[in-house]
C-alpha cells in the first residue's frame, strides 16, 4: 500500500519536467491525478499515460493558472471525476526559455506576466480547492520555490522576487489555514536538469563546484521530498521551506 492511497493530488505545470516526475511519484504512492498545464497538452497526455501505467487514474487538463475561471473549473472537474481534492502542488511557472537581462531591460509585461503565474498562480489554485480540502477535514499544498530566493541569481531579479513570494505565501497560507488541518510547505530546488532548465543554461557546463554533493540535481532527487509532504508523514509540518540543492544553499 502507498502513502497517499485513496487520495487525489492537483499537479499544475504537469506536461513534462518537475511536474510529470512529482505526478508519476504520486501516483506510485498511491494518488490519482489531475495533471494541469497551460500549452503543452501533447505532454501532459504522456504523462496522464505514466499516471496509468503506475495503476491509477488520471484526469488531464489544459489550465492557465493565472486565469480565475480556469483554476476554478479545474478544481470543479477533479471534484466531479474523483469526489474530492486531498492534495495541491503548485509547481507551474514562468521559466521555459526565460532570458537573463538587467533588472532594467525587463518589460513590465515580462514583469507581469511572471509575477501572474508564479505568484497569483499557486494563490488562485490554493483557493480554488481549498473548500474541498476542507470538506475532506485535512489537505497538503506543496509550492515550488527556489534556491535563487536564498542566493539570487544575476539577470532573473523578476524571477528571484517571484520565488521570494512563494516562500511568503506559504508561511502566510500555513497559518490561516492551519486550523482546517491543512499543510502548505515549499520546496525550493537547485538548478535542474529539466527540458526548461535547458533553455536557460548549457546543464552540461552547470558549476557543481559550490555544490557539497558536487554533482546536477535531476527530477529525481526533488521527488520524494514532495510524496512526503504529500503523505500523513508530514502532518506537523507546515509553514516550512525546503531545500533541496545538494547543500549549496544551508539555511
Amino acid at each position: 500500500m502507498g502513502r497517499l492511497d485513496g487520495r487525489v493530488a492537483v499537479v499544475t505545470g504537469a506536461g513534462k519536467g518537475l511536474g510529470r516526475a512529482f505526478s508519476v511519484r504520486l501516483a506510485e504512492e498511491g494518488a490519482n491525478i489531475v495533471a494541469v498545464t497551460r500549452a503543452d497538452m501533447e505532454g501532459l497526455e504522456q504523462t496522464a499515460a505514466l499516471v496509468r501505467e503506475a495503476g491509477r487514474e488520471a484526469l488531464s487538463m489544459r489550465v492557465d493558472v493565472a486565469e480565475e475561471e480556469d483554476v476554478l473549473a479545474m478544481a470543479r472537474e477533479a471534484r466531479n471525476r474523483f469526489g474530492r481534492i486531498d492534495v495541491l502542488v503548485n509547481n507551474a511557472a514562468y521559466y521555459y526559455g526565460l532570458v537573463r537581462r538587467s533588472f532594467a531591460e525587463i518589460s513590465v509585461d515580462e514583469w507581469d506576466r511572471l509575477m501572474a503565474v508564479n505568484v497569483r498562480g499557486p494563490w488562485l489554485c490554493t483557493r480554488a480547492v481549498f473548500p474541498h480540502m476542507k470538506e475532506c477535514g485535512k489537505g497538503k499544498i506543496v509550492n515550488l520555490a527556489s534556491e535563487v530566493f536564498f542566493t539570487g541569481s544575476h539577470g532573473f531579479v523578476h524571477y528571484v522576487a517571484s520565488k521570494g513570494g512563494v516562500v511568503g505565501l506559504t508561511r502566510a497560507l500555513a497559518v490561516e489555514l492551519g486550523p482546517y488541518d491543512i499543510c502548505v510547505n515549499a520546496v525550493a530546488p537547485g538548478f535542474t536538469d529539466t527540458e526548461a532548465s535547458r533553455t536557460i543554461a548549457d546543464v552540461e557546463k552547470y558549476n557543481t563546484d559550490r555544490t557539497p554533493l558536487k554533482r546536477l540535481e535531476t527530477t529525481g532527487d526533488l521527488v520524494g521530498v514532495v510524496a512526503f509532504l504529500a503523505s500523513d508523514d508530514s502532518d506537523f509540518i507546515t509553514g516550512q521551506t525546503i531545500v533541496v540543492d545538494g547543500g549549496r544553499a544551508m539555511h
